[in-house]
């Protein structure tokens, strides 16, 4: 498969570089003003297209760790933050007599499946578009042992060693270098993510060290072999993966424009810095001395119609019975969200990505009046502002989708103005225990309903503002949106800005 030219063609920042007599320039694809990549002049003159472009390559190698209360292969519970080898059986520790043991256990040769795809939306946050849909190979996906932890104590000169996570069982998925930059490979995870949440195959916790990934990057010029590869290792942030990619393949780059050469080393992602730093080289061919575990019966895998007719359900493993009883995939859900609800694309990728966002969204729906669109503006605007100011999770809102669908119910039926709403929300939030109603009784928020009395108010601002109302009846309309303004104003926000406008408008003719 050809490597993607990085020309900015895209409102993401992938790589498009040019390149001039003696420099390297970096050039961003610009998604705000629209501008595209420029080349240099040096450049452009040169007599064979692309010799000074470059196309990075990126692919992923993706550890999750399954969900189980025990490890693969022994009892030892499954634990995050326990005490350093508190979870350690005898067989975890590799004491004598235990076997299989003393290495990490694999499906090197005869992976669990193989040749899969993932399609995932670049614009996936507020730039939805269906051309950003792209789609990465999978080239396998392999159940494995995870190893044990080195902790490195520096002021002791010493490293511990902690056995807690040795023998939990890890799902690997590998990805094929079908990417080109950090945009690309964070938004892939990100949806993989969201999968196997869905799935419960795994919590997937990047910050408990549930979902980590390796990075392979390299680049070349379009129309050339793959350059060298390195390894970026145990990323474990969607930011900092992304991060980590695109400061490799700039310091590629910059390293072969300076006459240098790429090393096949693994290295790390120095987060304080933001940049890579090497760890190990891997120029020696690695033996990782592969063989058959004899003390493992095989894994097989059956669909309806090669299962035997003898075959107890409970020793086999029918993966068509298992497909039947998939949930709704979060593709599926969000195409169901904007038909549903009548909300955009981009809205129910954001409905999504935020843990409990969909279903609090969906309760408020289910005991409100107010029409979807409306409640997801609510929602992914003031709700989760709030939550993001805070750094809370949605199950941690002091505020619970009944309370938010009584307010908007009466801005449904205009108790209350907007603004009100929006003072009985940060009331709400920081006030637990009081209902909307409430609140606008003590705040005394309630709307104006009184015609005679609002037209009075409106009359009395239009006396006191002449110049105003002359000014508007010469023909400048904006002038009203102030009056409406100091209407407002006057009765401390009660009055709906619909029904003064109307009023003045028949008070100025």
């Amino acid at each position: 498969m050809a490597a993607p030219v990085l020309r900015g063609a895209r409102a993401v920042r992938c790589w498009s570089l040019g390149v001039g007599p003696r420099r390297t320039r970096a050039l961003f694809a610009e998604s705000v003003s629209g501008r595209g990549s420029r080349r240099s002049s040096a450049a452009a003159r040169e007599p064979r297209p692309g010799a000074h472009e470059w196309a990075a390559v990126v692919g992923l190698e993706i550890h999750t760790q399954i969900s189980s209360n025990s490890k693969l292969f022994s009892g030892s519970q499954v634990t995050f933050l326990a005490p350093p080898n508190s979870l350690v059986s005898f067989f975890d520790a590799s004491l004598p007599g235990t076997l299989p043991a003393g290495y990490q256990i694999t499906q090197q040769r005869l992976p669990i499946a193989v040749n899969g795809s993932l399609t995932y939306n670049l614009g996936g946050g507020t730039h939805w578009s269906p051309s950003a849909t792209k789609t990465v190979r999978i080239k396998q996906i392999q159940l494995e042992q995870d190893s044990g932890k080195s902790l490195h104590d520096d002021t002791r000169s010493q490293t511990l060693i902690d056995l807690n996570r040795a023998g939990v069982g890890l799902m690997e998925v590998v990805m094929e270098p079908d990417m080109s930059c950090g945009d690309e490979a964070a938004t892939a995870v990100r949806e993989l993510q969201l999968i196997l949440r869905t799935l419960g195959t795994s919590q997937a916790n990047m910050a408990e060290g549930q979902l980590r990934v390796d990075a392979n990057i390299s680049v070349h010029h379009p129309g050339e072999p793959f350059g060298v590869r390195t390894e970026v290792k145990n990323l474990n942030s969607i930011r900092f993966l992304a991060k980590a990619i695109d400061y490799e393949i700039k310091r590629q780059i910059e390293e072969l424009q300076n006459g240098g050469k790429i090393l096949n080393e693994t290295r790390a992602f120095d987060e304080k810095l933001g940049c890579t730093v090497s760890m190990r080289d891997k120029e020696g061919k690695q033996d990782y001395r592969f063989m058959p575990e004899p003390n493992l019966p095989p894994l097989i895998l059956y669909d309806a119609e090669s299962l035997p007719v003898a075959a107890d359900p409970q020793q086999v493993v029918n993966i068509d019975w298992i497909r039947e009883r998939l949930p709704e995939l979060p593709s599926v859900t969000r195409q169901r969200l904007v038909e549903q609800y009548g909300i955009l694309p981009e809205h129910s990728f954001a409905l999504l990505n935020e843990d409990g966002l969909l279903e609090f969204f969906q309760n408020v729906v289910k005991e409100t009046r107010t029409e979807p669109k409306k409640v997801i503006g609510w929602i992914l605007t003031t709700f989760l502002g709030y939550l993001k100011q805070q750094n809370l999770a949605v199950s941690e809102s002091p505020i619970s989708p009944s309370l938010l669908a009584e307010l908007l119910n009466l801005l449904d039926r205009k108790a209350i103005s907007v603004p009100a709403a929006q003072q009985v929300f940060e009331e709400l939030w920081h006030n637990k225990g009081k209902t909307p109603g409430q609140i606008i009784r003590e705040k005394k928020l309630e709307l104006l309903q009184n015609q005679e009395e609002l037209e009075e108010i409106c009359q009395a601002v239009l006396d006191k503002h002449p110049q105003e109302v002359t000014a508007v009846k010469k023909g400048n309309q904006k002038v009203v949106n102030k009056l409406i303004g100091l209407v407002r104003r006057a009765t401390q926000g009660r009055a709906d800005p619909g029904r003064i406008k109307q009023i003045l408008e028949k008070q100025l003719q």
